[in-house]
């Protein structure tokens, strides 16, 4: 909700206070910003490149730091004041840098490298060239000729405010001088430093909230170097977050394409299970049902079968042998023992056509006399 209520102030604020060129009103919000990070200087690239320090901006998520960087002055005999944050009518203002002939008013601020609260002591241009003060600047002599030195004595040496007024800040206020300075000719920050504000922007490491006053980039030898950094390192993120977004895609049409390949295989296999049960209980009910003909055989057969008598049994453990004697037109029909009888009864089961018995054969003759076996005798055989 508090976050909310910045930006929201930070809208009025745009719409409201006129933003003047440069040095003017740019943004104000109430809540300070945080103490400036100690770093050091990166090499000079070369003759004619300023140092503009590094600054507290405030975007949509809060503070970001914008790395302090060598610039090409954009004309001979330009220097760079700094931007700084300042209280007035209960909110923190922000006053833009800009470049001129002179250094106005910063706030006081101790930026460090020449930026020791007023004015400037890391050079001056004499006759179209910079003269650089090597006690305070990162110098490359074997590339920079125009270099001297002179010690600079900073009062708020141990001073970080990133601020003017209010609670906490700084108590200076502007000079004649510097109130001149801002009267004078000037403009405003170069393409590179605004590009470069951009990119800091953008950059969730930059955020105050994240990295808690320490930046993840504190300062660049020029500006297009850290543009270029981050253009190319979020590029990579972008490559990565591609292959990613792809893998996972691909993942994706692959799970999809083995779930439907897994489905049509289990319909398959359902349906070739239904068909062979179909099959098999087909096949068993067929298998089961005897065939017509073998009914009526084994029918035909059971009935037409002649019925055989048998003596029955005596006490003794052998059944006693009986014969019987048929005469058919005259002809005597040789003796048959029981036994004979019975094993040929067991045959017709397999020989159905066999056993039974022809139809123009004659009956036995009622007439016929029983042949019946004599008694036996106790303790041996007839």
């Amino acid at each position: 909700m508090s976050r909310t209520i910045q930006v929201l102030l930070l809208v009025v604020a745009l719409l409201v206070v006129p933003a003047a060129s440069f040095g003017g009103v740019a943004v104000s919000i109430t809540i300070a910003p945080p103490l400036l990070p100690a770093y050091s200087q990166p090499l000079c690239p070369g003759a004619g490149y300023i140092w503009t320090p590094g600054y507290w901006a405030y975007g949509p998520y809060g503070y970001y730091w914008v790395p302090g960087t060598w610039v090409l002055s954009p004309f001979i005999g330009a220097l760079w004041t700094p931007g700084y944050w300042g209280w007035g009518d209960g909110v923190y203002i922000w006053h833009g840098g800009y470049w001129g002939t002179q250094v106005g008013f910063y706030g006081g601020i101790n930026y460090g490298f020449g930026y020791i609260g007023v004015g400037y002591a890391g050079g001056y241009w004499n006759h179209g060239s910079f003269y650089y003060n090597s006690a305070v600047n990162n110098v490359n002599q074997s590339v920079v000729r125009n270099v001297y030195r002179k010690s600079v004595f900073n009062n708020a040496s141990g001073t970080r405010v990133s601020y003017n007024g209010g609670r906490g800040g700084t108590t200076a206020r502007p000079t004649a001088a510097e109130t001149a300075a801002a009267r004078d000719r000037r403009s405003g920050p170069t393409a590179a430093q605004a590009q470069l504000e951009r990119t800091a922007s953008t950059n969730r490491a930059q955020l105050a909230s994240v990295n808690h006053g320490r930046p993840a980039t504190v300062a660049a030898a020029r500006p297009e170097a850290f543009s270029a950094r981050q253009t190319a390192a979020q590029a990579t993120a972008n490559r990565a977050t591609t292959r990613n977004n792809v893998a996972a895609s691909s993942q994706a049409r692959r799970t999809t394409n083995s779930a439907a390949q897994t489905g049509r295989t289990t319909t398959t296999a359902h349906a070739a299970r239904q068909s062979t049960s179909h099959r098999t209980v087909a096949n068993t009910a067929h298998a089961t049902r005897p065939p017509t003909s073998h009914r009526t055989v084994a029918n035909t057969a059971h009935v037409s079968r002649p019925v055989r008598h048998t003596a029955p049994r005596t006490s003794s453990a052998r059944p006693a042998a009986t014969t019987y004697k048929r005469t058919v037109a005259g002809h005597s029909t040789p003796h048959r023992t029981s036994s004979q009888n019975t094993a040929r009864s067991a045959e017709a089961p397999t020989r159905r056509d066999a056993a039974q018995p022809h139809a123009s054969a004659p009956a036995q003759h009622s007439s016929a006399p029983a042949h019946t076996a004599a008694p036996r005798k106790e303790g041996g055989r007839d």
